[in-house]
């Protein structure tokens, strides 16, 4: 079994704390404290300033403020300031992020971050409220119920969404490409995230689909592949690694699934200003498919820890990467716990492939590009050409008509999959080209 040397800490967080990557090796004290802080010098003016603005709120504000209130949002200000995925963590909010690590927790089931004071969606979740409800990646929340959005908190507004299994939420969405705003009426429920499918696609190639990096997602990737191999009659002959709107999640579980289909070499890395922020990943000597072809599908909302196994693969010439290209969030975060119950969740590192790329704002660039497209059946010709087998009296020809029963059958179930995922009947093709290079070469 393939593992790794370090301790990760997930950083995604159900359906509300956006793609966010987290490599759990900040120091820490038996109750949460963060130790051997280096002494740092103070802004005695700045403080000043803050002083003076905090006793002037206490003293001439509307309404009595508490010092707790103040004090904590003065600290989200200070750390919202710098990126779009560090944040202070209240104690309600550090227990809600250490939940995304069962798996299973309450909502709609999307994947957000902020843009421009808005609720980005980086990606709804597989079989949630909010796939079913048609939620697409790149959407921006603007209002939830009656409540608009801009000048809310990311907790704020993911307070907003979470409720009651059963009870109702109308997201007003402004979408790419629509004239005006879109109004969805979600039902919250129960999120299970099931982290790896798979099935077999045709005869001998086989679809494993991740929807998010859990702690126990390489397991499950390497026993899906063998149950492919038990399930192809002939043998499993490639495979469609899915990581389409996948936001990420676990490093450790995104370093396991590489290391999969990688027999040597390096996976990821990351550097920060903190010696304990650079580490370095590789990958051990057994590869799950044992060389057979691999096709990985990624697109906008695939992120973090979907970029690195893209990222991995595409280096390594390991696998070729088709879709669009994916989101471009190639930092890491790291969870600081401290006094109270709080914790701070601060970007520490950036990560990079092993060639040394930086996914960062970039995003992987697929080395096949798909555009979106929808695929529909043509009505057939007003008049076939005729063929040998329409001509009366001709030599009859017993395997050419089973072949062609077995073929039509094949065609329509072709046609099928190309109306429904263009994308993954790319990839298919693909996988079979690659397989037919793959076999005339040892031959």
């Amino acid at each position: 079994m393939k593992s790794t040397t370090r301790s990760i800490l997930v950083l995604t967080v159900g359906v509300v704390i956006g793609v966010s990557l987290a490599v759990g090796h900040g120091v820490f004290a038996e109750k949460g404290k963060v130790e051997n802080t280096d002494s740092v010098s103070l802004p005695l003016d700045e403080l000043r300033t803050f002083t003076e603005v905090f006793a002037k709120i206490k003293k001439e504000y509307v309404e009595p403020v508490s010092d707790k209130m103040l004090i904590e949002n003065a600290v989200r200000g200070m750390l919202s300031g710098l990126d779009p995925h560090s944040a202070f963590l209240d104690a309600e909010g550090y227990k809600e992020l250490q939940v995304g690590t069962t798996g299973e927790f309450g909502g709609l089931g999307i994947e957000v971050g902020m843009e421009d004071g808005f609720v980005k969606v980086i990606s709804p979740i597989d079989d949630t409220p909010a796939q079913r409800a048609g939620v697409k990646s790149g959407d921006l929340i603007i209002r939830l119920d009656e409540t608009p959005v801009k000048g809310l908190t990311l907790n704020e507004a993911v307070k907003i969404m979470r409720g009651k299994p059963g009870s109702e939420i109308i997201l007003t969405i402004v979408r790419e490409g629509e004239d005006k705003p879109l109004k969805l009426t979600l039902a919250r429920d129960v999120i299970r995230v099931k982290s790896v499918k798979s099935k077999i696609l045709d005869e001998g190639y086989g679809y494993v689909r991740i929807s998010n990096f859990q702690a126990n997602t390489g397991d499950n990737v390497l026993k899906a592949v063998k149950d492919l191999r038990k399930e192809a009659k002939a043998g499993l002959k490639g495979l469609v690694l899915d990581l389409r709107n996948n936001p990420g999640g676990v490093l450790s579980a995104a370093v396991e699934v590489s290391d999969a289909f990688l027999t040597k070499g390096l996976i990821v890395y990351t550097e920060g200003r903190d010696k304990s922020s650079r580490l370095t990943f590789n990958a051990t000597s057994s590869d799950a498919l044992e060389g057979e072809p691999l096709v990985v599908l990624i697109n906008g909302g695939s992120a973090s820890a979907s970029e690195i196994v893209a990222g991995a693969l595409q280096d390594h010439k390991r696998a070729i990467i088709m879709g669009s290209r994916s989101f471009g969030k190639g930092s890491v975060q790291t969870i600081l716990p401290m006094n109270n119950d709080a914790a701070l969740k601060l970007t520490t590192a950036r990560y990079y492939t092993p060639s040394g790329r930086s996914i960062q704002a970039e995003g992987i660039e697929p080395d096949i590009p798909l555009e979106r497209v929808k695929v529909a059946a043509t009505e057939a010709p007003p008049v076939e050409r005729i063929k040998e087998a329409d001509l009366t009296g001709h030599l009859e020809n017993k395997k050419a008509k089973e072949k062609e029963r077995t073929a039509g059958d094949k065609a329509k179930a072709e046609q099928s999959l190309a109306s429904q995922d263009y994308p993954l009947y790319e990839a298919l093709h693909m996988l079979k080209a690659m397989q037919i290079m793959q076999a005339r070469r040892v031959n």
